[in-house]
């Protein structure tokens, strides 16, 4: 239920900023995740994240749009706010695979560790709760206590918490405790003086000391935390304790519902617009959730936000809204249904759940007076639930309405069980509240996975559907929350992620080298506060004809770590990244966002943990880690897989479930499709198959501790004598630095711009990223898809030098790196986060080092790579969103696939020297650029670029732009400016995209135009004027200053898509109630010399067309509808606060960084940076139509395409349709128009 859509463009950030989402990572090989309550990090340095390829212009603006591939349910949208079932998504090709980690650097929504995460919510959802991976170097002991345990409890030897290398283990490093950052802490409170292991293991954990609880005489519990990020906000969240699981039979919906009519008609929330505060709210199956993110106070006058906000959320609790325009909403759901529920049906739920007794009330953020915040809440909420008044009833046709528009699909069948129950008397009303608010909730009732509890053994289900494309299987073990409160239950926590963690990086080292017969096999352990449970889910992708396989070799790897156990080396070297990666989750606890703290909290509260800072959690931790022994890592942790190592005896749990998702028809080469046959019976004999197979001990695996040795890097140094040059002809220095950003730019010897940034908002951490310039568009005619697949064959490899993948990939556990690599239409990137402690910042740059000097190129990596994007290819027309998108992106870029997924018969045409090639001609010294951003010393990273980029063979080539086949937009008119596409489905849905030309980022247009010369010359306009002359004066200067500067249309068109992204949230969601969501977003290039905007819309079929038509009117009315100062100030404010909340992310700043010194980006320069605040403020209204102006927006610039999906999409459509390779590859999808098939590309 977003209350407002906004451009996430925000100009001078060269880069596309990414949103670290649950869709990050879809298709990882391996995946392990493991709940623990300890709290997240603003940016958590995470193992084993594969993360995005290449994100295609079409894929990036049509949202999460993958193929549908696996079970899994999840109720909370909380962008749509859609209460609706959402396929967990696998199957898309994947990136770099060099990764330690899967951080979410944004909303931590996702979490994928080196031993497990914070389940946050049910599967998808989790809290981040990042574990070191690095060896420790020097031989320091953590200053952890003026004592030790040194007592044998049951023969237990217990030592000083510290992991130990084995003898027959000459390979590991020093596992130590390293000097910490924290400062020294007693433990004497941590340590009672106990004798014996079970009495400390039975003490309780400390809790969070800042984090204020209480409840008010009416029942309303409300807990306040202090957080001071980011500044001058708070997080306002209202939970009340009421979802889907307390409805009754012929209620089905209704908890999701009232959550839209409370809260979208609230009055007083709509006070708050313009503050610069935002709203949402969701539905799960146990909560109903509202809040609200705000300032502090007013920008203007200073005002105290709190109250209001206050009042907005109080207000949920005293009654419904009923003459507002809910009335005119966008369906969710079957309206032939819901509008028999009557208003008294309605109202008696709400009335039945909705009261403070049964609320709980998160403030998080910028809070200095705790006694005020509380004053705050007893003068706001301390009568609600007190008072005998009840609201005057809705009418019943006002709720019919919202009924039509505000809720979700329900069950064939259920229309016939709502009543029409009308009001009754005050009285008996008030006797029917006072029973049913003080009634039990419904108890949910669970067949826990535990010997003996459940002996009816259910066969595999099969899902069965025409769009899904790959093969996947889920068995899930289910059992009661083990709720973490003492220090056994962390101690239990941390056994099970270390030998979770050893199964993923078996199934990664053992089969990623060669052509495993898995897409990806994912493990998740997690508590779910959501559905009350703990939920272990072994999840297999794979392609079709590889199912029984994959199936095989998953519980085969289960049952081999089951039977033989976790090794000594990896429980040291799991131990020694869990503990890392806490203390460095403790040094950063003054950088966690509020929200990420406050969902911890939320979550942790729901499940009944202890919840702690991550400095007590780091604390404890460590407290515990000299209790664990390998025998009894492996005895908790062969518990947990019981269900499927043991699957089929007697004496193992059940599993809960087990479902396979298969497609109904698969391409066979040869052939075309055919039908694709399971049985459960076969699935069954798949699984005993892998536990039937003969298994041996896994063998220890030697880790590198350096990737270039000292006496290499001698060698090095004395052959390519790096240094230090002047950074450009014209200025003989070799130094700049700007005191007021505190960027400082170098130029090596060979050619490598470099920028840095010291940096302490993220203590001893930073980050690293490479960006050549080329990408996709320095594809050529003969070799298309060349750069994309090359990109992915060289994450496939994963091999440097001498080194295997599997000796990278645990390097980079090791050191505490996470490296992405990826590919756009102009460049390449790779990205690397690191901890600056046991030399991780020198272990990046010796890979980024080994990378660009001894790539190792592999067949079997890009026969992998090729298969994959020849799988999502065929996956294309199984997906509404991205057949829609990218028909029309075809259409728009005149068919060039360069903006697209490449082909079959481009990718039949592809070898392996030809996607090497395209890769590597790109790395050359003078384009490409480095920067980074740090917790570190001048001297520290100076001695690092010199070392390990300075030391770069040197190769230039300065006219490799010139060899570029020009990008162009199709002439205009064509008869393919409209076009539909159908999708045969079972739900009916709708989906739109309309795009048109825009100049780049620097004001660059496709025809050969320099926008920025012609704007100087245009006089200012004297209504935009202030009345005094000086005044005049002054604004005609601060115009005149962003009109010349580069960045003018950079910041001119971030501020107009804020503007048309209000207008079509406001009239063509709110007020027309053509669509569920509307948004307008701008790809604005650096390099290219063009750019484009595109709207999103989602509605039904009915409405879509209307849609589409509102869309362009509002896009094309901004002349007869003047932009009023008051959406510029607003747009002004939400960009301003962005970018003041995001300045203090290292990622953040990398952004701004990225092309200072590239010469393909000649415009861009530290006024870009240091500028950029007063930049957006000199912006004028007159400056907003200069840059509206240069978006094509008439009839024949203007491209739309239609997606309609349902049982009968296109059936009364009778299409011409020109016969193409594409139809034949794309059989199901009805296209309309001669335009090109329907494609998009890779979004992993």
């Amino acid at each position: 239920m977003a209350t407002s859509s906004s451009s996430s463009v925000v100009s001078g950030i060269p880069l596309p900023q990414k949103r670290w989402d649950s869709s990050t990572s879809r298709a990882r090989r391996g995946l392990v995740r493991v709940s623990i309550p300890v709290p997240a990090a603003s940016l958590p340095l995470t193992r084993f994240h594969l993360p995005q390829t290449s994100i295609s212009a079409a894929a990036r603006w049509q949202g999460d749009v993958r193929t549908r591939n696996t079970f899994g349910l999840e109720f909370k949208n909380q962008t749509n706010n859609s209460f609706r079932k959402e396929k967990k998504k696998c199957n898309a090709p994947k990136a770099w695979k060099w990764n330690s980690s899967a951080s979410n650097l944004h909303h931590f929504r996702k979490w994928t560790p080196c031993c497990s995460s914070l389940s946050h919510n049910c599967h998808r959802k989790t809290t981040p709760f990042p574990l070191a991976g690095t060896f420790f170097r020097d031989k320091s002991h953590f200053p952890l206590s003026t004592h030790t345990l040194n007592t044998a409890t049951s023969g237990n030897h217990i030592c000083a918490p510290r992991a130990t290398v084995g003898p027959d283990e000459p390979h590991a490093a020093s596992t130590t405790w390293p000097d910490g950052v924290l400062e020294k802490q007693d433990f004497d409170s941590l340590y009672p003086q106990l004798q014996e292991l079970e009495g400390f293991l039975s003490t309780e954990l400390p809790s969070n000391a800042k984090l204020h609880r209480g409840q008010l005489k009416n029942g309303l519990r409300y807990l306040i935390l202090p957080n001071k990020v980011p500044l001058n906000r708070f997080e306002a969240h209202m939970e009340v304790h009421v979802g889907s699981i307390d409805e009754e039979d012929d209620e089905q919906g209704i908890a999701h519902m009232i959550e839209h009519v409370a809260f979208l008609g609230s009055k007083k929330r709509e006070k708050l617009l313009g503050t610069g505060a935002r709203s949402n709210a969701y539905t799960d199956f146990h909560h109903t959730v509202f809040h609200i993110h705000s300032p502090t106070s007013t920008k203007d006058t200073g005002e105290d936000l709190l109250p209001l906000v206050l009042d907005a959320l109080n207000e949920l609790l005293q009654h419904l809204h009923s003459e507002n325009k809910l009335s005119k909403r966008f369906p969710i759901g079957l309206e032939e249904q819901i509008k028999k529920w009557d208003a008294d049906k309605i109202r008696k739920f709400h009335e039945r759940w909705y009261f403070p007794a049964n609320a709980t009330l998160y403030i998080v953020g910028d809070i200095d007076n705790i006694s005020k915040t509380i004053y705050q809440i007893e003068a706001v909420f301390e009568q609600s639930g007190l008072e005998n008044e009840t609201a005057p009833p809705p009418t019943s046709s006002a709720f019919g309405a919202m009924a039509n528009f505000l809720v979700p699909k329900l069950s064939a069948g259920f229309a016939g069980n709502l009543s029409h129950e009308t009001s009754s008397n005050a009285a008996d009303q008030s006797k029917i509240i006072k029973k049913e608010r003080h009634a039990v909730r419904p108890p949910v009732k669970h067949n826990w996975s535990l010997p003996g509890h459940n002996t009816d053994m259910k066969p595999p289900q099969i899902f069965q559907h025409e769009l899904l494309q790959n093969f996947s299987i889920n068995m899930f073990c289910k059992i009661p929350v083990n709720k973490v409160r003492t220090f056994g239950d962390l101690r239990n926590v941390l056994m099970k992620r270390i030998f979770l963690s050893a199964l993923h990086f078996r199934i990664n080292t053992r089969y990623k080298s060669s052509n495993p017969p898995f897409t990806s096999v994912e493990l998740d352990h997690s508590d779910s506060g959501r559905e009350g449970c703990t939920v272990t889910t072994l999840t297999v992708t794979a392609e079709p004809k590889n199912w029984q396989h994959a199936i095989k070799v998953a519980v085969q790897e289960v049952r081999r770590l089951k039977e033989f156990g976790v090794t000594k080396g990896e429980l040291t070297r799991y131990m020694d990244a869990l503990l890392k990666d806490s203390e460095q989750l403790a040094a950063m606890i003054d950088n966690v966002s509020s929200v990420d703290n406050l969902d911890f909290i939320m979550e942790s509260d729901a499940l009944g943990h202890t919840v702690m800072d991550q400095r007590q959690g780091h604390e404890c931790l460590m407290a515990v880690a000299g209790t664990v022994t390998l025998d009894e890592v492996n005895s908790i942790g062969a518990e947990v897989l019981e269900f499927i190592s043991d699957f089929g005896k007697s004496t193992a749990p059940l599993p809960a479930a087990i479902v396979a998702c298969v497609p109904k028809k698969v391409h066979v080469d040869g052939i075309g499709e055919t039908e694709f046959k399971i049985t459960p019976s076969e699935i069954t004999a798949a699984m005993k198959s892998g536990l039937e197979e003969p298994i041996e001990a896994e063998p220890e695996l030697e880790v590198p501790k350096e990737l270039i040795s000292p006496m290499q890097l001698q060698e090095l140094k004395m052959q390519r004598r790096p240094s230090f040059i002047p950074l450009s002809p014209e200025i003989n220095v070799t130094k700049v630095h700007d005191k007021g950003t505190g960027i400082t730019q170098r130029r090596l010897s060979n050619g490598i711009p470099v920028n840095y940034k010291i940096s302490k908002n993220e203590t001893r951490g930073g980050v690293m990223r490479l960006i050549v310039g080329g990408g996709r568009a320095a594809e050529n005619p003969d070799s298309k898809g060349a750069v994309v697949v090359g990109v992915r064959t060289l994450s496939e490899g994963g091999r440097v030098g001498n080194f295997s993948r599997e000796q990278v990939e645990l390097f980079c556990v090791n050191h505490l790196i996470n490296c992405s690599l990826e590919s756009t239409e102009e460049f390449i990137s790779m990205e690397f986060r690191f901890t600056l402690r046991d030399n991780g910042m020198h272990a990046a740059f010796q890979l980024l080092h080994m990378v660009l000097e001894h790539s190792v190129w592999l067949d079997d990596a890009f026969d992998r790579a090729r298969q994959l994007y020849l799988s999502y290819y065929r996956s294309i027309p199984k997906s509404l969103e991205r057949s829609t998108a990218h028909k029309l992106m075809l259409a728009m870029m005149n068919g060039d696939e360069r903006f697209v997924e490449p082909t079959p018969k481009s990718l039949q045409n592809l070898s392996l020297k030809s996607v090497k090639d395209a890769v590597m001609n790109q790395f050359v010294g003078d384009n490409m650029e480095v920067s980074i951003v740090g917790d570190f010393s001048e001297e520290e990273i100076e001695s690092c670029i010199l070392d390990y980029l300075g030391t770069v063979s040197a190769s230039r080539d300065s006219d490799r732009e010139h060899e570029f086949s020009l990008v162009s937009f199709r002439p205009s008119p064509s008869d393919l400016q409209f076009q539909q596409v159908f999708l045969k489905d079972t739900d009916e849905r709708a989906c739109a995209y309309i795009a048109g030309p825009a100049p780049n980022r620097w004001g660059f247009t496709v025809d050969g135009k320099d926008l920025l010369e012609s704007v100087v010359d245009i006089p200012f306009a004297n209504d935009a004027q202030p009345h005094s002359e000086e005044g005049k004066d002054v604004q005609k200067d601060l115009q005149r200053k962003l009109r010349g500067h580069p960045l003018f249309f950079g910041i001119t068109m971030g501020l107009l898509a804020e503007v048309i992204n209000s207008r079509l949230f406001t009239t063509v969601r709110d007020s027309l109630g053509l669509t569920y969501d509307v948004s307008f977003e701008l790809n604005l290039f650096d390099r290219l010399k063009l750019g484009w905007y595109v709207i999103s819309v989602t509605s039904t079929p009915s409405k879509v067309h209307k849609a589409v038509d509102a869309c362009k009117n509002v896009l094309r009315g901004l002349h007869s509808n003047r932009i009023a100062p008051r959406e510029l100030e607003r747009a002004k404010r939400t960009l301003l606060m962005r970018h003041e909340a995001e300045i203090k992310s290292n990622v953040y700043w990398l952004g701004l960084l990225a092309h200072l010194q590239a010469s393909s980006v000649s415009r861009k320069d530290i006024s870009c940076i240091k500028e950029l605040t007063f930049l957006y403020e000199a912006a004028s209204i007159e400056d907003i139509y200069l840059a509206y102006d240069q978006l094509k927006v008439d009839e024949d610039s203007l491209y739309s395409c239609i997606g309609i999906a349902g049982a009968h999409a296109g059936e009364d459509t009778i299409a011409s349709v020109e016969e193409e390779e594409s139809n034949e590859e794309f059989q199901g999808v009805i296209p309309v128009g001669r335009g090109l098939s329907t494609m998009t590309r890779p979004t992993t």
